[in-house]
């Protein structure tokens, strides 16, 4: 392990943060004098940010952390163009009014784990649409593409990848990189931004950024990428049966955030409390020490932590006392995830498959039978061997609701209006 001299990417290493770097040295010297002023970009494709995102983000806390300045990018230009990345197709194409929408709705959470205002260290938020949308694109040709070579374009892993596999690049898709290339040097001439981060697959975009800063004469510009998430059993992090692992509240309720972290594997307990907490590393390095039943109480301690860094510590108490409650306890906590569902749906008799896609525990019709005949589906605790079962009001427990469950530990409540 290297040793730095900048709290920045000593902190980093030690909680496996770091995947590539184009300069160690240069970009450790800076950030030891809090000069290493560092962007994440974050285009407006949905009305939330998902766990992806979520590791970005605290690679920018902990920049702020150490006595840098991060600055969070929306996305309001580049989510016009799409970024071809891990994509064998095109990106839908979202109208202006869909990505403003959608940049609102994400703004806040970047509040969560960074200290916003107008202090040295103090982050702040910019929109790429500010420059992208105002440029000359006979201008943009001539001062800015000339630096880019069509054949180092094609080798990038967003389109070699996409023409390997047969699939169509758009040209608008192609133009992606450049843009984020010139977002950059924006950066680095409005605000003496110095690094960009990101991912792994963003990688050459960073790097083409970087070049492109040489080129048109900024200081000099770095790149610096973690490694994709996945679990230990290789498996993409940040998927559920119900979809994406949201960061809004209104999109994945902070239960079901609680319950992702709370059901990771054994192997990956002491990686996730490293990347998504703020404990302390000695107290991380006794958690992932316990084995057998232990682990699962550093599991809780992981649900319960990340749960409070993004939703707060009261979200985070009463989505470990709910889960306790039902589990320990086999109580029916009212605290858990609720759907509502118009009353005459109960009068008429809800299908059991309709139902369970409607509580957001599968995805579809079909789903729910294969898992009937798996044994992994409950009403009100009791297993479905019926796939045309109807819910009536007949169902309702004493508390006016039906509980479903999909295995051990996922549950909803659903509740007539």
């Amino acid at each position: 392990m290297t040793a730095f001299k900048s709290d920045f990417l000593n902190t980093l290493q030690e909680r496996g943060f770091i995947h590539q770097c184009s300069d160690f040295e240069g970009l450790d010297a800076l950030a030891a004098k809090g000069e290493a002023t560092a962007y994440v970009g974050y285009d407006c494709t949905a009305r939330s940010l998902h766990i992806g995102n979520y590791l970005t983000m605290m690679m920018l806390h902990w920049l702020q952390e150490s006595g840098n300045k991060p600055i969070t990018l929306m996305g309001g230009g580049t989510t016009m163009v799409g970024d071809p990345s891990g994509k064998d197709e095109t990106r839908a194409m979202r109208t202006v009014a869909e990505i403003e929408a959608n940049k609102e709705s994400i703004r806040g959470v970047f509040a969560k784990v960074l200290r916003y205002g107008g202090g040295k260290s103090d982050a702040i938020m910019l929109d790429n649409a500010e420059w992208l949308t105002r440029l000359n694109w006979i201008e943009m040709l001539r001062d800015v593409g000339r630096h880019f070579s069509v054949n180092r374009m094609l080798t990038m892993d967003s389109v070699r990848l996409r023409l390997e596999r047969e699939q169509e690049m758009s040209f608008i898709e192609f133009n992606y990189m450049v843009c984020q290339a010139y977002d950059f040097v924006e950066l680095a001439k409005r605000t003496g931004c110095k690094l960009q981060m990101g991912g792994s697959d963003q990688w050459g975009n960073i790097i083409m950024g970087v070049d492109l800063g040489r080129r048109m004469g900024t200081h000099q510009l770095f790149a610096l990428t973690t490694p994709l998430l996945t679990t230990a059993s290789g498996a993409k992090m940040g998927k559920t049966a119900q979809g994406a692992v949201w960061l809004n509240a209104d999109a994945f309720s902070p239960y079901d955030f609680w319950q992702y972290w709370r059901n990771t594997e054994d192997a990956d307990v002491g990686k996730f409390l490293k990347l998504f907490t703020t404990l302390p590393m000695a107290e991380i390095r006794k958690l992932e020490a316990l084995g057998g039943s232990e682990i699962n109480e550093a599991k809780k301690v992981l649900a319960t932590e990340a749960t409070a860094l993004l939703h707060g510590r009261d979200a985070a108490n009463e989505a470990a006392e709910t889960a306790r409650r039902t589990f320990e306890e086999g109580a029916l906590a009212e605290t858990l995830p609720t759907v509502e569902i118009p009353r005459g749906e109960l009068d008429t008799g809800l299908g059991v498959l309709n139902a369970f896609v409607k509580a957001g525990l599968v995805a579809s019709n079909g789903e729910a039978r294969r898992q009937i005949k798996g044994g992994g589906l409950r009403v009100n605790d009791e297993p479905v061997t019926d796939e045309k079962m109807a819910l009536s009001a007949s169902n309702l427990t004493p508390e006016g609701v039906i509980k479903l469950s999909f295995g051990k530990k996922k549950h909803v409540l659903i509740k007539p209006a």
